[in-house]
């Protein structure tokens, strides 16, 4: 019987610039050949076949399909090391051609399936979420205050449209030093940027910003008025400013709706869901319908062109990756076919699943059959520890096959963190990081600042900016960690360590070197303190250091009370904590681990 490594049927999550390894051992030794019959490093054949099928009915003939010649390194054991240059998901298996036979020998099993992941998303995936509007006056507090609420309320009376002003692009700017250079991460996540409706159907004071009325146009409301520079000239200049220090932008399309009288429903009103009575349709999720959006209806394939079209238009501003809102309500194919046009011209594209309201099998099937990137994690609303221990290692299994769950401490859908007191909103934080794949991880403008008024998509809550108490060094330090050490980078396996009861979590993070292990420790609860109790056979270490605040001690038996709010991460190696030091010490930037892993792809391109 041949034996298949990896494993037939499995299913690998790679990065571009790495190597893939595949063997095949004979029962017994014989003269012939092995192959690795794969679509891996034709994503562009494949691409074009699915653009074809979707754009003008072609059948999907698999063209991409080819063999690669194994090598016999040993008698009956063939091997192959095939260099992944393409962003993408494949699949492949190794077969034997017995001398002078033309049909294949296979081993039991499916194929084994690649995603490989663009290259600068291997570690260090820190985002910072701005909703642009909440600059500018809105950065301490909200800019409405009981007096101007009274005028407003009169003119509202009387039939005027009150419209209070907003941030600007050019006020993120201004900011971009404290968000990428003080705070170190690395993605700005805006939120939609589109026109939103200020007359009709408008609902809040400023409208919805998810209620897009061009896809193609900012808001000019988020724009400075100058005779020189045009909105769309404006949020150029933002994301120049990001890419210049060595950042990336991503913005929030929520392409499953529109505004009320959007031009596509102005122009396209077939292009949208309909009750049997001719009633447009408006969305909703967890028992809520959001009255001030219209849903699309993608089975039409010139919404999908269009669409697909507006992803292009996004990415030629320079737009590094989209969080795809409420995606999971976007048929599968319709990813499919956007991911293949856009991959085309900007394959290294991040695309962002918001699948919060759909199925785990719905997230899974659009991180692999669809090709999107990452997905949002639930733990953000996952509070005591029996909840932790039913979704994390769900969670775990599925973002180290199919790619990461992004742990957002805190979105503009919850509550603040702040809101709840500041050990919780640090407790939160510093997990939300400490148990990210790749470092995904983020939280939403403010939360360095213990802002406590919950952001209103239809208004501008106050940021509470630059308040003495924060937790700007807190978060910088994390940064600094996610981006630096190996146990949070490509190949890192989690696991919960703890046992015994409480409400204290022990996790263990194995990077891919055996020695560079490291245990984060959390008490999830804010107002006692906790044993937490481990595994000690899983991290023997006798002496540790906590790489949060530097300081070292003893561990006896497997075994550390946290107080009330209280999250480590212990190493048992002193040079961990110099490394983290040195790191956040430096100027902030690509990491050196990304660099190389860059560097390689493009001499694996080259050749």
């Amino acid at each position: 019987m041949m034996q298949h490594t990896p494993d037939p049927g499995s299913f690998h999550l790679r990065w571009a610039g790495d190597v893939f390894e595949v063997a095949l051992r004979l029962d017994a030794p014989r003269t012939g050949r092995a192959v690795f019959r794969t679509n891996l490093g034709m994503a562009h054949v494949r691409r074009r076949e699915i653009i074809a099928c979707t754009e003008s009915g072609e059948p999907v003939l698999a063209r991409d399909w080819h063999d690669v010649p194994m090598r016999e390194v040993a008698p009956g054991l063939f091997a192959a090391r095939i260099p992944l240059t393409q962003v993408g998901v494949f699949s492949g298996k190794a077969c034997f051609f017995a001398a002078g036979a033309h049909v294949p020998e296979w081993p039991a099993g499916g194929n084994v399936r690649v995603k490989v992941a663009p290259a600068h998303t291997a570690c260090a995936n820190t985002m910072y979420s701005a909703f642009v509007r909440q600059f500018g006056a809105s950065l301490r507090q909200n800019p409405r205050t009981p007096e101007t609420a009274g005028h407003e309320h009169a003119l509202d009376r009387l039939g005027y449209t009150v419209v209070p002003p907003s941030g600007t692009f050019r006020d993120v700017i201004r900011q971009l030093d404290h968000i990428m250079g003080r705070l170190r991460f690395r993605i700005v996540q805006l939120l939609p940027v589109h026109p939103v409706p200020v007359t009709y159907a408008r609902m809040g004071r400023y409208g919805s910003a998810f209620a897009a009325l061009d896809f193609l146009s900012v808001d000019p409301a988020l724009a400075e008025f100058d005779k020189r520079a045009t909105p769309l000239d404006q949020f150029r200049e933002l994301v120049a400013a990001v890419h210049s220090r060595a950042g990336y932008l991503y913005m929030d399309l929520p392409a499953n709706h529109t505004g009320w009288a959007a031009t596509l429903q102005t122009h396209h009103p077939d292009w949208y869901r309909r009750k049997p009575d001719g009633e447009f349709v408006s969305p909703g999720a967890w028992g809520v319908t959001w009255a001030d959006l219209v849903e699309l209806d993608y089975r039409d394939p010139r919404l999908r062109a269009y669409m697909a079209e507006v992803f292009l238009f996004w990415c030629r501003q320079g737009v590094d990756g989209f969080r795809c809102d409420a995606g999971y309500m976007i048929p599968a194919e319709t990813w499919t076919y956007i991911v293949a046009r856009v991959r085309e011209e900007y394959p290294d594209t991040v695309f962002l699943l918001e699948g919060l309201g759909g199925s785990v099998e719905t997230t899974e099937a659009l991180l692999t059959e669809a090709g999107l990137d990452w997905a949002y994690s639930e733990l953000f609303q996952t509070e005591d520890r029996g909840a932790m221990e039913w979704y994390l290692p769900r969670a775990v299994a599925l973002a180290e096959r199919c790619g990461p769950l992004a742990h957002f401490a805190e979105t503009h859908d919850n509550n603040r963190l702040a809101a709840r007191g500041e050990v919780y909103a640090r407790m939160r934080v510093a997990l939300s990081a400490l148990l990210s794949h790749q470092g995904a991880f983020g939280f939403a403008n403010g939360v360095e600042w213990f802002a406590a008024e919950k952001i209103d998509v239809h208004g501008a809550s106050g940021l509470n900016w630059g308040a003495e108490r924060n937790q700007v060094g807190a978060v910088a330090r994390l940064n600094a960690l996610l981006a630096c050490h190996p146990a949070f980078g490509p190949g890192t396996r989690l696991r919960l360590a703890h046992h015994g009861d409480g409400a204290a979590l022990a996790v263990l993070r194995q990077a891919p070197e055996a020695a560079r292990a490291l245990l984060v420790l959390a008490n999830l609860d804010c107002a006692r303190g906790q044993t937490v109790r481990w595994d000690a056979k899983a991290f023997p270490a006798k002496v540790v250091w906590d790489l949060l605040c530097g300081e070292a001690f003893a561990l006896t038996g497997g075994e550390l009370h946290l107080p009330p709010g209280r999250v480590c991460c212990l190493t048992p190696d002193a040079g961990d904590l110099s490394m983290l030091e040195a790191a956040a010490a430096g100027a902030p930037g690509e990491p050196e681990a990304l660099a190389r892993r860059r560097r390689n792809l493009m001499a694996m391109r080259v050749r």
